[in-house]
C-alpha cells in the first residue's frame, strides 16, 4: 500500500511514476477523498473544542444556580452534529483505504519503461542452448512416452491443467525440490519454513492478491480461508503486526509448497505440458530487510535464483521487467528465463521482485531502528527458487538424448538415486 504522506507530499511524482505503469493510473482520487477527510476532521476538532468549552460553562452556571437547559441543548446539538461527522469520516476512510489497496505500486525509477513484456529489458545469457544432430521432443510428449507424468488421469482426477506425477516422475519432481531447499539453507543461509497451504483474506491483503486479483484465487466456501498462489503469502505474513528488532534483520526464509491459481484470464495459453498449471510445486525464497539494504539484498536473491539454474547446467537469461509488465506489488522484478526446446524461445521459471514497504504496510510488519528507537517499515523481497515443474520441464527438454533417455544433471543424482532416466 502507498503511503498517504509520500502522496499528500509529492503528488506529481506519483503520478508521474503511476502513470509509467498505465497511463490511465492516478492518485487524484485518494487525494480528493483525502482532502474532503481532513476537512471533516478539522470541523469536528472546531466542534469537539467548542462543545468542551461550552460544557464548562454548564459547571459555572449551575454553581451560580442558573438555569443550564438552553447551553445542554446546544451541547447536545454540537455532540450529533460530531457523531455525523465521525460517521461520514469513518466512511471517508474505509473509501480512501479501498483506493490505495487497489493501487499499484510505484515503479523504481530504475525499472525500464514501458506498456508490455515487449519493453522488458534483457540484463544478460547465461549458457548456450545445446546443438544436437537429432529432433528435440517437447516435455509433454516425453512425460508420456515415459509414463512420468500422466495429464489424461490427471485432468480425470481433477480438470484440465492438473496432472498426475508417477514413479520415476514424482521421484524426479521430489529430487528437485530437495536439492533446492539444501542449496538455499546450506549454501545461501535461508531458514526452512513449512507453512499452511490455506491462509486467510488478512494474509491475502498484506502481500496484495486481494482485494485486486480474487478472481484468480481458490476460496474455500464458507471460510475465510484461501489455497495459497505462492509462499510468499504465508512467509511474508509471518511477522505481520510485529514490531522485529533491527539486529534481527535481514530475515532470509525459503519454503517449498504445492501453489494454486485459478489461471484466470490465461485461456489459450500454454495449454500443454507442465509451464501453465493450476496446481504446481515451487520452492520460494523471502526476504526482510531494511530500506538502505534491499537493493542490494534484492541483487542477491536474484543471484541466489540463479546459482540453482547454473547447477543444474541449464541456459537461461535475466531479463529486467518494464514498467508494464511487473506484478502489482513489485517496484522492481528481475524475470529469469530457462531454455525450452519446445518453444525455441526462453520461458519464465523465476520472478525475483523487490516490493519496498509496499506490502509491508498492507501487512503492518515494522522494525524498531538502532538510530531513532521509532519503528519503521521493513521492505520485502521474494523470488521463486525456482518453480519445480518448469525446472521438470527445461531438464526433460535440455538434457534428452537421441536414444530417447534423458540424463540427469549431476547435482541431482544423490537425490534421484539414478543418472539416466530410460
Amino acid at each position: 500500500m502507498l503511503d498517504i504522506k509520500v502522496i499528500r507530499e509529492n503528488p506529481e511524482k506519483v503520478n508521474e511514476l503511476l502513470k509509467r505503469r498505465n497511463p490511465e493510473l492516478s492518485i487524484d482520487g485518494i487525494l480528493e477523498i483525502d482532502a474532503e477527510r481532513r476537512k471533516v476532521q478539522t470541523k469536528a476538532d472546531e466542534l469537539r473544542s467548542k462543545r468542551k468549552n461550552i460544557s464548562q460553562q454548564i459547571g459555572l452556571l449551575k454553581k451560580q444556580g442558573q438555569n443550564t437547559d438552553e447551553i445542554q441543548a446546544q451541547v447536545k446539538e454540537i455532540g450529533d452534529e460530531i457523531k455525523s461527522l465521525e460517521e461520514k469520516e469513518q466512511q471517508l476512510d474505509i473509501s480512501q483505504k479501498n483506493l490505495l489497496l487497489s493501487t499499484p505500486n510505484i515503479p523504481d525509477e530504475t525499472t525500464p519503461i514501458g506498456l508490455s513484456e515487449d519493453d522488458n529489458v534483457e540484463i544478460k545469457r547465461v549458457g548456450e542452448p545445446r546443438k544436437v544432430s537429432f529432433e528435440q521432443k517437447a516435455h509433454w510428449d516425453i512425460c508420456v512416452e515415459k509414463n512420468i507424468v500422466d495429464f489424461e488421469r490427471g485432468v480425470k482426477l481433477s480438470q484440465s491443467r492438473f496432472s498426475l506425477y508417477r514413479g520415476k516422475g514424482a521421484q524426479l519432481e521430489r529430487a528437485i525440490i530437495n536439492f533446492f531447499l539444501d542449496t538455499h539453507t546450506q549454501e545461501h543461509g535461508y531458514e526452512e519454513i513449512l507453512p499452511p497451504v490455506m491462509v486467510n483474506a488478512a494474509a491475502m491483503t498484506g502481500t496484495g492478491q486481494l482485494p485486486k486479483f480474487a478472481q484468480d484465487m481458490y476460496k474455500c466456501e464458507n471460510e475465510d480461508l484461501y489455497l495459497i498462489p505462492t509462499a510468499e503469502v504465508p512467509v511474508t505474513n509471518i511477522y505481520s503486526g510485529e514490531i522485529l528488532n533491527e539486529d534481527d534483520l535481514p530475515k532470509y526464509m525459503t519454503a517449498y509448497t504445492p501453489c494454486f491459481r485459478r489461471e484466470a484470464g490465461s485461456a489459450g495459453k500454454d495449454t500443454r505440458g507442465l509451464i501453465r498449471q493450476h496446481q504446481f510445486n515451487k520452492v520460494e525464497l523471502v526476504k526482510l530487510c531494511t530500506p538502505e539494504t534491499s537493493v542490494e539484498e534484492h541483487e542477491k536473491l536474484t543471484r541466489n535464483a540463479e546459482r540453482v539454474l547454473e547447477l543444474l547446467e541449464l541456459p537461461y537469461r535475466r531479463v529486467a521487467l518494464s514498467t508494464g509488465d511487473i506484478g502489482f506489488s513489485a517496484r522492481k522484478c528481475y524475470d529469469l528465463e530457462v531454455w525450452l526446446p519446445s518453444y525455441n524461445n526462453y520461458k519464465e521459471i523465476s520472478s525475483c521482485s523487490n516490493f519496498g514497504d509496499f506490502q509491508a504496510r498492507r501487512a503492518n510488519i515494522r522494525y524498531r531502528s538502532k538510530e531513532t528507537g521509532k519503528p519503521v517499515f521493513v521492505h520485502t523481497l521474494n523470488g521463486s527458487g525456482l518453480a519445480v515443474g518448469r525446472t521438470f520441464a527445461a531438464i526433460l527438454e535440455n538434457f534428452q538424448n537421441e536414444d530417447g533417455s534423458v540424463t540427469i544433471p549431476k547435482v541431482l543424482r544423490k537425490y534421484t538415486g539414478w543418472d539416466v532416466l530410460k
